[in-house]
C-alpha cells in the first residue's frame, strides 16, 4: 500500500541536492559512493556515541558521585584491568556486530535496487537491532561490574549499576539521533518508492535530547545527595565537585544532543525554504522538487511541499496551453474576471489572411507536408501580429483571423493592422515562399465577447468589419506580394502609417452594394526582380 510520502519511481535531481548536511552527500552520486558513506558514517556514530558514554561513565564514577568511592586500593584491578577490557572488547564487537547488522538490513540499498515492503521491515529491524545491541552491551557491563564490585564492596552495587544504566541510555538516545541523520540516503529511496516509513517522530527526538540533557544530569544530581545523606563521611566539598561535574556533564552533553537535534529538524525546513525562495521567482521545473529525505513530520512537509509545486506546475501549465489556444490577453482577461457570455462594442482593425490554391496544395503534397507548411505559415502571422500588439483570434482552416484593439486596448489599431499586414507579406515571400495569400485589411465597430454555450465558448469579434476583411483578401489575390486594405483603416492609421499606402481601385465586394476603396502599399515588389519600385497590381 502506498505510503504517505508516495512519489513515482524515477531517480530525480532535486532542488536541494543534498541530505541537509555535506557529510551525507548529494542525492545523485554513486551508489557505491553511498554504500561506503552511510557505513562509515553509521560506524563513526555508533563509536562515538559509545565513546561519550565511557566518558561521562569514568567522570561519574571517579568524581560525579564520590561516595561511595570507587578509587580505592582493593579495586585497583577492577578499574585497570576489568573495566578498561570490557569497555574496548564491547566497543569492539559492537562495531563489528553493528556493521553486518546495518549491512544485512540495508543490502537492498547498497545494491542500488527499489525497496519492497519487505526490504522496508528489514530496514526497520536492523535499526532496533542496531540500538538494543548497545542497551544490551551496556546492560552487560552494569550487572559485570555490579558483580565484580559486589565481591569486593556490596555499598558499590547500586553505584555502579545506576551509573551504567543511565549512560546505556544516553548512548542508544544518541545513536537513535545520529543515526536518524546518518540513514537520510535511505529514508530518501524507501520514501520515494512510496512505501510506509517511520522514523523517528520530532516529539520523541526532542525527549531523547531532553533525557541526555537534562534528565540523567537530574537523576546524577539526585544520587549525589542521596549518597551524601546517608554517608557522613561526605563532605560539602566533595558534593560541590560533583554537581560541578554533573554541570560539566550537563552542559556539554546537552549542547551536543540539542545540535543533533537542530540538526535534523534545520535541514529539512531549509530545504523547502530555499524550495520557496525558487517557487516566489516563478521556478517550479520538475527537477526543482525536493527530495523527502525525513521520515517525520517535516518530511510530511517537504512532501506536502512537493505536492504544492506540482500544483502550481500544472497550473502553469495549463496557463500555458490556456494562452497558447485563446492568446495571451484573452487568457489574462478570463482569468482576472470570471468570463460571461455576451460582449461589448468595440472598434478594432481586423487582418484577414486566406491562402491561395489550398485545394491544389492538398493533391500535391502529403498530409503531413502540407501540416507543416501550415504551421510555418502560421508562424509569420502569429509573430507579425503579436508584435504589433494584436491578437490571432482563430486559425480557419488554411485562413487565420487577427484583430487588434480588443480586449485590449491599443492607441493606434488601424496603423498596427496595418503594419502587421505588410510584415506578414513581406515575410510570406521570404520565408514561405511555397504558399501565396490574399491579405485583407478592414477597420469599424464590432462586438467583442464571448459566443458560444455557457458550457463552451470562445473569445471572438463580430461585424463588418470581420466580414469585409475576408472579401478584401479574395481581391487581394489578385497580387498576393502585397496585402490590399479599406479606405476605412486607412484613413484610421496616424500618418506615419497612412503615407505608405495609396489607393489602388474602387471595388464592390461580393455581398455588398456600395463599391470599397481599396489601397495598396506604395512599394510594391518588382516580380521580376524581387526588389521593390512604385507600380499597382
Amino acid at each position: 500500500m502506498p505510503g504517505r510520502f508516495a512519489t513515482p519511481r524515477r531517480r530525480a535531481s532535486w532542488i536541494s541536492r543534498d541530505y541537509g548536511s555535506i557529510l551525507l552527500g548529494s542525492a545523485d552520486q554513486d551508489p557505491r559512493q553511498v554504500r561506503v558513506r552511510i557505513q562509515v558514517l553509521l560506524t563513526g556514530a555508533v563509536i562515538f556515541a559509545n565513546l561519550i558514554g565511557i566518558v561521562i561513565a569514568v567522570s561519574l564514577g571517579a568524581v560525579g558521585i564520590p561516595e561511595p568511592s570507587f578509587l580505592r586500593r582493593d579495586l585497583l584491578q577492577i578499574n585497570v584491568v576489568a573495566v578498561p577490557v570490557y569497555a574496548a572488547g564491547a566497543l569492539l564487537i559492537g562495531t563489528l556486530l553493528g556493521t553486518v547488522i546495518v549491512t544485512r538490513g540495508l543490502r537492498w540499498s547498497i545494491n542500488d535496487q527499489i525497496p519492497t515492503p519487505v526490504d522496508v521491515r528489514r530496514t526497520l529491524a536492523a535499526r532496533r537491532r542496531l540500538m538494543g545491541m548497545q542497551f544490551v552491551l551496556w546492560l552487560g557491563a552494569a550487572v559485570l561490574l555490579g558483580f565484580l564490585y559486589g565481591a569486593v564492596d556490596t555499598e558499590l552495587v547500586p553505584k555502579a549499576v545506576l551509573i551504567t544504566v543511565m549512560c546505556g541510555l544516553v548512548v542508544v538516545a544518541i545513536s537513535n539521533l545520529l543515526t536518524d541523520l546518518m540513514l537520510r540516503p535511505v529514508s530518501a529511496k524507501i520514501l520515494q518508492a512510496g512505501l510506509g516509513w517511520r522514523g523517528s517522530s520530532l516529539r520523541s527526538r526532542a525527549l531523547s535530547a531532553w533525557m541526555v540533557g537534562t534528565g540523567v544530569p537530574l537523576v546524577g544530581i539526585f544520587l549525589v545527595v542521596f549518597f551524601a545523606a546517608f554517608s557522613p563521611e561526605t563532605s560539602k566539598m566533595n558534593v560541590f565537585v560533583a554537581v560541578t561535574v554533573l554541570t560539566a556533564v550537563a552542559v556539554g552533553v546537552g549542547m551536543l544532543v540539542m545540535i543533533l537535534f537542530a540538526w535534523s529538524v534545520t535541514g529539512p525546513i531549509r530545504s523547502v525554504r530555499t524550495g520557496m525562495a525558487r517557487v516566489r521567482g516563478g521556478d517550479v521545473a520538475v527537477e526543482h522538487d525536493l527530495v523527502v529525505y525525513d521520515a517525520s513530520e517535516l518530511g510530511e512537509l517537504q512532501f506536502g511541499f512537493n505536492n504544492m509545486v506540482a500544483g502550481l506546475r500544472e497550473q502553469e501549465r495549463m496557463r500555458d496551453l490556456f494562452n497558447r489556444h485563446v492568446g495571451r490577453d484573452v487568457a489574462s482577461a478570463a482569468l482576472a474576471a470570471d468570463p460571461e457570455l455576451g460582449g461589448a462594442e468595440r472598434v478594432v482593425a481586423v487582418v484577414f489572411v486566406d491562402v491561395i490554391g489550398s485545394t491544389q496544395l492538398a493533391t500535391r503534397r502529403s498530409p503531413t507536408e502540407v501540416v507543416d507548411l501550415l504551421n510555418q505559415f502560421f508562424g509569420v502571422i502569429v509573430e507579425a501580429t503579436e508584435r504589433n500588439d494584436g491578437l490571432v483570434n482563430k486559425f480557419e482552416g488554411d485562413a487565420v483571423l487577427s484583430i487588434f484593439g480588443a480586449p485590449v486596448v491599443i492607441d493606434d489599431p488601424a496603423g498596427a493592422a496595418l503594419q502587421a499586414a505588410r510584415e506578414i507579406a513581406q515575410r510570406l515571400r521570404t520565408e514561405v515562399p511555397d504558399l501565396q495569400a490574399g491579405i485583407g485589411v478592414s477597420y469599424g465597430t464590432v462586438v467583442a465577447g464571448n459566443v458560444g454555450a455557457i458550457s463552451r465558448f470562445e473569445y471572438t469579434v463580430i461585424g463588418d468589419p470581420v466580414n469585409e476583411s475576408a472579401r478584401i483578401s479574395e481581391s487581394a489575390k489578385q497580387d498576393p506580394r502585397v496585402p490590399w486594405a479599406s479606405g476605412r483603416v486607412v484613413d484610421a492609421a496616424e500618418p506615419s502609417e497612412r503615407t505608405r499606402w495609396k489607393p489602388v481601385a474602387s471595388v464592390v465586394l461580393r455581398g455588398r452594394d456600395e463599391p470599397t476603396q481599396l489601397y495598396v502599399p506604395r512599394l510594391i515588389p518588382n516580380a521580376a526582380a524581387g526588389e521593390s519600385g512604385e507600380g499597382s497590381p
